[in-house]
C-alpha cells in the first residue's frame, strides 16, 4: 500500500507497552486504517472506529471464545479466515453452506512433497536424520513439546551428534532472548533448533528441510500437518520424522492420525487432512464452545445432510425432499458371494447401485462388473433392473412399490409432480388392468413374476410421459397433490 493513503500499524508482544497503547488509541480515533496484530487485538480495551473487514490468519490457533469476541466487535464485519488445516467446526460450517469456502490447491513453483516417516524414537534414527541434513548444507528442527525437559533433550542431541551446533527455543523464554535465538538460527549460526511447538506457524526458513517431532502421537492431526509444513519451503527435498515410543502404547486415534499424515504427504493436502480430522474428531457444536466431537451420535453423513437442509431452510431456499422408495416385488435380486466374494466390495457395489442418477449409469456399472468379475449372473442382472426401477421411482416421486395378489401398487409422495388428473388419464388407457384408489395409490395388474420387471417398467414409462414439461424430475417441489 506504499502508493495509497493508508496508515498501517501493528501490535504484538515484541513491541513496548507504550507503543501498543499508542496503536490502540489510533484505532479508536480512526487514525489507523489497517492494523496487524496477535490475540492482543481481541482484548476488551481495543475499540475500532469503523471496523469493516477482518482477516484471521492461521484460524486453527483461535478458540471459539476468540471468534465470538470478533463477532461482538461489530455486527456487520466481513470475515476472511485463512488456514491450511481448518478446525473441524469451521470446516463443517463451510461444507454445509454456513460459510463460503475457497481452496487454493496450486503449490508454489518448484516445491516438492515432504517425505514422511513414522518411526521409533531411537538414537540411530535421530543421528542419521540430522547428519544427512547437515551434510547437504541444511538445518533441522527437533520438536520436543515439554519445556521442563527440553534442555535435557538438547543435551541428548549434542551427545548423539557432537558435530552439529544445537540451540534451544521455547515460549517461556523472554521475548528478546527468543527473538535472538530465532534470528541466529535463520542466519545459520546453528544447525539444529530444539524447540517446542512454538514454530507451528508463521515461520519460513527455506534452509531448514528436516524436522523430527518427538512423541508425535501426542499431537493433533492439524498440528502435525502445520509442524511438517515448517520444512519443504524451498526446491530441496524435505523430510519429516514422526518419532513414537512404540506402536503398542499408541491409542487407536493416534495410530489413525499418524497413518493419515504418512499417506497424505503430497502437496496441497491440507484440505484432505482437515477432512480426515473432521471425520476422526467430529464437528463440535455450532452454538457452543466445542470445536470438535459429538457428531458420532448420529453419523457424519446424516449430520451433514440435516445441517445442509437447516441452512437452506433458514436462507429461504427450497428444500428438496429426498425420496427413498420402498420396493417389495417378491423376486430375488442381489449380488451372490460366488460372484463377488469380498463382503466390503459387495457393500460398495450396493452403495453405487443405490446412487444411480441417470439412465446411462446402469450400463456403465454393468460394464465395470463384467470387466472385473466376468459374465453377469441373471440374479445380478435382475438387481441392476430393480435399481434402475428405483431411480425412476425416485424421479416420479413414488415412495412405495409393492406387489401383492397379482397387483403392482405404487404410492406417491405428496410432492410428486404428477396430478390426480394425469393418473386418471393413465388408468383410462387400460381400465381393465389399472385402478386408482381413493388414497392416490395406483394399481396395475401383473401377468406373471417372470414379466414383473418389464411390466413395471411399462407402467413407469407411461407415468414418465405424463410428467409436465419443465417440472424437476427427482424430488421436485410440490405441484398438484395426488
Amino acid at each position: 500500500f506504499l502508493e495509497y493513503p493508508v496508515n498501517i500499524d501493528m501490535v504484538s508482544g515484541f513491541r513496548t507497552r507504550k507503543e501498543n497503547q499508542e496503536v490502540v488509541a489510533g484505532l479508536a480515533a480512526g487514525k489507523v486504517d489497517i492494523v496487524i496484530g496477535t490475540h492482543r487485538l481481541l482484548q476488551a480495551d481495543v475499540e475500532f472506529s469503523r471496523l469493516g473487514m477482518l482477516v484471521v490468519d492461521e484460524e486453527h490457533r483461535f478458540g471459539v471464545r476468540d471468534k465470538e469476541r470478533i463477532k461482538q466487535l461489530r455486527k456487520l464485519v466481513d470475515v476472511l479466515t485463512l488456514s491450511a488445516t481448518p478446525i473441524p467446526r469451521t470446516l463443517e460450517m463451510s461444507l454445509t453452506g454456513i460459510r463460503d469456502l475457497s481452496v487454493i490447491e496450486t503449490p508454489p513453483l518448484d516445491r516438492q512433497a515432504i517425505r514422511t516417516y513414522v518411526t521409533r524414537s531411537e538414537d540411530a534414527v535421530i543421528r542419521e536424520a540430522i547428519l544427512n541434513e547437515v551434510r547437504r548444507g541444511g538445518q533441522a528442527f527437533f520438536v520436543h513439546n515439554r519445556v521442563q525437559s527440553i534442555e535435557r533433550m538438547a543435551e541428548r542431541i549434542r551427545a548423539l551428534v557432537p558435530e552439529v551446533r544445537v540451540v534451544v527455543g521455547h515460549g517461556q523464554m523472554r521475548e528478546h532472548a527468543l527473538e535472538k535465538v530465532m534470528m541466529s538460527f535463520m542466519e545459520r549460526e546453528f544447525d539444529v533448533l530444539c524447540c517446542t511447538a512454538i514454530i507451528e506457524s508463521g515461520l519460513d526458513i527455506p534452509n531448514a528441510n528436516t524436522i523430527l517431532i518427538d512423541r508425535a502421537d501426542t499431537f493433533g492431526l492439524a498440528q502435525l500437518y502445520q509442524l511438517r509444513g515448517r520444512v519443504g519451503r524451498s526446491p530441496a527435498r524435505a523430510y519429516a520424522y514422526l518419532l513414537v515410543p512404540g506402536e503398542q502404547i499408541l491409542s487407536k486415534d493416534a495410530r489413525l492420525r499418524l497413518q493419515v499424515l504418512k499417506e497424505l504427504d503430497d502437496l496441497g493436502g491440507g484440505f484432505r487432512i482437515a477432512a480426515h480430522d473432521l471425520e476422526i474428531r467430529g464437528a463440535g457444536n455450532l452454538l457452543g464452545k466445542q470445536q470438535s466431537g459429538r457428531v458420532t451420535a448420529v453419523g457424519f453423513e446424516l449430520y451433514a445432510q440435516m445441517m445442509e437442509e437447516a441452512v437452506r431452510e433458514l436462507r429461504g431456499e427450497p428444500v428438496e425432499v429426498e425420496i427413498e422408495p420402498e420396493i417389495q416385488l417378491g423376486i430375488p435380486a442381489y449380488i451372490p458371494d460366488s460372484y463377488v466374494d469380498d463382503v466390503n466390495q459387495r457393500l460398495l457395489w450396493y452403495k453405487r447401485l443405490a446412487a444411480l442418477r441417470r439412465p446411462e449409469d446402469r450400463a456403465v456399472l454393468a460394464d465395470e462388473l463384467r470387466d472385473r468379475y466376468g459374465p453377469i449372473p441373471s440374479i445380478v442382472d435382475r438387481l441392476l433392473e430393480v435399481m434402475d426401477l428405483r431411480r425412476r421411482l425416485k424421479a416420479l416421486g413414488i415412495v412405495e412399490a409393492r406387489v401383492h395378489a397379482g397387483q403392482l401398487a405404487l404410492r406417491f409422495h405428496e410432492s410428486s409432480s404428477l396430478s390426480a388428473e394425469a393418473l386418471v388419464t393413465l388408468v383410462e388407457q387400460r381400465p381393465s388392468e389399472r385402478s386408482l384408489r381413493p388414497d392416490g395409490t395406483l394399481s396395475s395388474a401383473i401377468s406373471s413374476k417372470e414379466e414383473l420387471l418389464s411390466e413395471a417398467a411399462e407402467v413407469l414409462e407411461g407415468l414418465e410421459a405424463l410428467v409436465p414439461q419443465g417440472e424437476p424430475s427427482p424430488e421436485g417441489t410440490p405441484a398438484s397433490k395426488v
